[in-house]
């Protein structure tokens, strides 16, 4: 993929992070921190892209003109979707922007209708019930801060969203990216009900940002970084499954889903009494820690890579 290719995927990335104003000052700040950070990798003014995206100065059909192969346009719309499902549903803005982007990019309406579909199913599995029957609450009989599962299960439990995440991140397929923050909510909703506490995906992503952690921004990165690290470099010839081939974003995915789980289970295991300055301050050292785990893991993941059939990846979200 050349230079051209890459500065419109990553155009279009932040037309759909702003499709809807990004009235949330936190997520704006995390999508400005991934634009400058990966500005200068990219050999492109990412900065000043995203100074004209803010202001409305990108022309969609001139951003995507240079995206000739069908591969490369339908990864742009399948990434758009995935930014736009990172913080939650579409909202109408959102889809908008999606019908005009499949427009401009000549998708045949069957193309993007199935891939809106997947991402749809992909996004709602991290919010299914992973126990529908279990008693949660005080109300119920539970003791608030005794988890129900053992501390055993709860390091497999974290450890394997973990390793899955990294493994996801390794693939090239957008649909395996979109997958990785419903598998890290997903996480954070099953260790608060462990924990005795009703739970919903508002209360993960809420939990995710007070840690400072931007939903779009972090999908951004996510796709920024396998662009510039050239796991889609053959896009204009193919999607290819590129196992055992490393993003240059690896272990990223692995040291924010270990730490999330990790603070999550000190945070509802301690009476949900940390505070924000708490949280984040362990969430940052904990991240440190999982960075430097995630190499240990490299075997495990690229295995569990070449198992992942990306067609049912709501699937594998609801097993975690």
């Amino acid at each position: 993929m050349d230079t051209a290719q890459t500065r419109s995927i990553l155009t279009v990335a932040l037309m759909a992070a702003f499709a809807d104003g990004l009235k949330d000052d936190r997520e704006r700040a995390a999508v400005k921190q991934v634009a400058d950070a990966l500005g200068g990798e990219a050999g492109i003014d990412l900065p000043a892209l995203y100074r004209d995206v803010l202001l409305s100065r990108q022309d969609l059909a001139q951003v995507v003109a240079p995206l000739q192969a069908p591969e490369a346009r339908q990864y742009a719309y399948e990434m758009a979707l995935g930014v736009a499902n990172a913080d939650g549903a579409q909202n109408a803005a959102e889809t908008d922007f999606l019908q005009r982007l499949a427009k401009a990019l000549q998708l045949p309406a069957t193309q993007a209708s199935a891939a809106a579909a997947t991402a749809d199913a992909v996004a709602s599995a991290a919010a299914s019930d992973p126990d529908p029957v279990a008693p949660v609450g005080a109300a119920a009989g539970t003791v608030l801060g005794k988890a129900s599962l053992s501390q055993a299960e709860l390091d497999k439990l974290i450890l394997n969203a973990a390793v899955t995440n990294a493994a996801l991140e390794i693939l090239p397929e957008s649909i395996a990216t979109m997958a990785i923050i419903p598998l890290q909510m997903r996480l954070v909703y099953r260790i608060g009900r462990s924990y005795g506490y009703p739970m919903d995906m508002s209360n993960a992503k809420d939990f995710a940002a007070t840690l400072g952690i931007g939903l779009t921004g972090q999908y951004l990165e996510q796709v920024g970084r396998k662009l510039l690290g050239g796991l889609l470099g053959g896009l204009a010839g193919g999607l290819g499954r590129s196992v055992g081939h490393q993003a240059a974003s690896s272990g990223l995915a692995f040291a924010t889903t270990y730490a999330l789980g990790r603070v999550a289970q000190r945070y509802y295991e301690g009476g949900r009494t940390l505070d924000g300055a708490a949280l984040k301050e362990t969430f940052t050292a904990l991240l440190a820690e999982a960075r430097g785990m995630a190499p240990q893991y490299r075997q495990q993941i690229e295995q569990t890579a070449s198992t992942i059939d990306t067609r049912s990846l709501a699937s594998l979200i609801k097993q975690v």
